[in-house]
């Protein structure tokens, strides 16, 4: 059976009768990745919008140099169980994957199942989970939500174990459907009593899911309405169901994609989407990134930076090559610390980014990168410079295009092209002053 296409909001732009400029290659590129560097930006500006969301949406074949880094850095977080290992491990495909909107759907459904080492104890059992999320990070949220209910590090983070036959545990299933599925007011307390029931004896053994048929409750439950002798999964498809789950979903995309506080009508039109393609999320996110919603001017500049994107985005943008485990520990001082969410609830991002202490370590982050090798090396940047134009007024609309998601008021323009004129120093140490004004400015926190 055919889908119909989006409509209204959700629209299709029409590129014949739109300009597809360099701002609008910067804005989905800053949007589906971790920021976007100036040779990024003229390709996707070249290629056009359909050729550029096509290779984003599928599978690109990964370097020899990344597969073999991968693979290399995987095997030591393995042998060591190190946390620390782990992460760096994942630093590098977020910032080396030739699958960059896959790696950060991978890092939103991290957070929206959030699970923490600090609990598990296990990088096995943590890489498996890493690898469930990739897996279907453009593919079915339907799977993916099956697949955590049987899922080793999930089953340890919400009590599995101790959910058994005659003294049901409330956590897995409440967590189902508060955080994972249906948000809060959507289910009731007996849903969730009947639900945990359903779920019992879905334990873990060895950091596998290990079916305990001895502590499962076989008895008639009734969740949302319907009665049976309900399992686990039928629970899940439940939970699928319901009016509330594709607007759930749709609201926390909306979000972490377009902006902060969608209306009514986009949610409405993003879940209606969702249900439409069975929560297939490579068709979903295609209609998203290439819809009129998404490319209104109202939506840039909107969404505040999360660490991950503030400071790989700085570097990508760059040209940097990160020092993963030091852009790991920035990371974490900035409040977002992989694998390592401080609760169920995950990172709620947005505003909760920004805090007296994080807006320091966001100018520290600044320093360090444009001032220091600490964070990794950045491609010299006098080097953006030879051979163009080297006015201060070009220089300075060369970098603050490159990292401000809309044009600075003229005011703050003026004054960094007056620092740039009076700095003394060589090219590239003016340069870099130039780049610590700019990304300590209020505009750089956004995207």
């Amino acid at each position: 059976m055919s889908i119909e296409k989006p409509s209204g909001i959700l629209a299709p732009v029409d590129w014949q009768q739109r300009t597809w400029s360099r701002a609008e290659a910067k804005h989905l590129l800053w949007r589906a990745q971790f920021g976007a560097s100036a040779q990024e930006i003229a390709r996707v500006h070249a290629d056009g919008p359909a050729k550029t969301l096509a290779r984003l949406l599928a599978p690109q074949p990964e370097s020899t140099a990344f597969t073999a880094a991968d693979s290399l850095l995987h095997r030591a977080a393995m042998d060591t169980g190190s946390a620390d290992d782990l992460k760096a491990w994942w630093l590098h495909r977020l910032f080396h994957s030739a699958n960059p909107l896959t790696e950060k759907l991978t890092l939103f459904w991290h957070n929206h199942f959030a699970t923490s080492i600090a609990k598990v104890r296990s990088t096995a059992a943590m890489s498996t989970q890493n690898g469930l999320c990739r897996r279907e990070a453009l593919g079915s949220f339907r799977r993916l939500l099956h697949g955590m209910t049987q899922d080793g590090a999930m089953l340890v983070w919400l009590d599995g174990n101790a959910n058994r036959r005659r003294h049901a545990n409330e956590n897995f299933a409440r967590e189902i459907m508060e955080l994972f599925a249906l948000g809060e007011g959507n289910y009731s307390e007996k849903d969730i009593k009947e639900a945990a029931r359903a779920f019992t004896g879905w334990h873990v053994r060895e950091d596998q899911y290990w079916f305990n048929r001895a502590q499962h409750d076989e008895g008639i439950k009734t969740v949302f309405g319907k009665t049976g002798a309900l399992g686990g999964g039928e629970v899940v498809d439940l939970c699928l169901a319901q009016k509330a789950c594709p607007r759930f979903l749709a609201t926390k995309l909306l979000r972490a994609f377009v902006l902060p506080q969608p209306t009514e009508a986009m949610v409405a039109a993003l879940a209606a989407r969702l249900r439409a393609h069975d929560f297939a999320m490579a068709a979903v996110m295609g209609e998203l990134l290439a819809s009129e919603l998404f490319h209104g001017i109202q939506t840039r500049g909107t969404i505040i930076k999360g660490p991950a994107e503030l400071a790989l985005g700085a570097l990508r943008a760059l040209d940097g090559q990160p020092n993963l485990r030091t852009v790991n520990a920035v990371m974490s001082l900035l409040g977002q610390d992989i694998f390592q969410p401080a609760t169920v609830k995950g990172w709620e991002g947005g505003r909760m980014w920004i805090t007296s202490a994080s807006l320091l370590q966001r100018a520290n982050f600044a320093a360090a990168l444009t001032g220091t090798n600490q964070l990794g090396s950045i491609q010299s940047p006098d080097a953006r410079a030879r051979g163009a134009d080297t006015a201060p007024a070009a220089i300075v609309a060369h970098y603050t295009d490159l990292l401000l998601a809309r044009p600075p008021a003229q005011e703050s323009r003026q004054r960094l092209e007056s620092y740039f004129a009076d700095a003394t120093g060589d090219g590239a140490d003016r340069i870099r002053g130039l780049l610590h004004l700019i990304m300590a400015m209020p505009e750089f926190q956004l995207m």
